[in-house]
């Protein structure tokens, strides 16, 4: 499971909760972080925000779309808009939520992209 958001307190605090469900993450600062950590083909689950600073989280998920890999992928953000989820939706997407979100919908969330319902 990958992490990608710019903000250091949501992206420890989700490692938190992936932490305390007895899971592992790995937690990148940016979606080119990530993108050059080589890690996107060993994630099954991917939570990133959707704006951060230089590659949103969505450019981020278009670009692996286009390389065939296709993660369970939560989208987070604060700025929600119908058409923002039909767009991550339809690209794919699991699910785009909004900030701020309860720890029990996170962890739902997480249980349907691990196969868990």
């Amino acid at each position: 499971m990958s992490i990608v958001d710019d903000d250091e307190a949501v992206r420890l605090a989700l490692g938190g909760l992936v932490q305390s469900l007895g899971l592992q993450a790995r937690l990148y600062e940016s979606a080119e972080a990530f993108l050059a950590s080589g890690d996107a083909a060993d994630t099954c689950c991917l939570i990133t925000d959707v704006r951060m600073t230089g590659m949103s989280g969505v450019e981020m998920h278009e670009r692996l779309r286009a390389q065939g890999l296709a993660p369970a992928t939560i989208f987070i953000s604060a700025y929600t808009t119908p058409t923002l989820r039909a767009k991550v939706e339809g690209n794919g997407a699991l699910v785009l939520l909004e900030k701020p979100y309860q720890a029990a919908t996170m962890t739902h969330w997480l249980a349907v992209a691990l196969g868990n319902p």
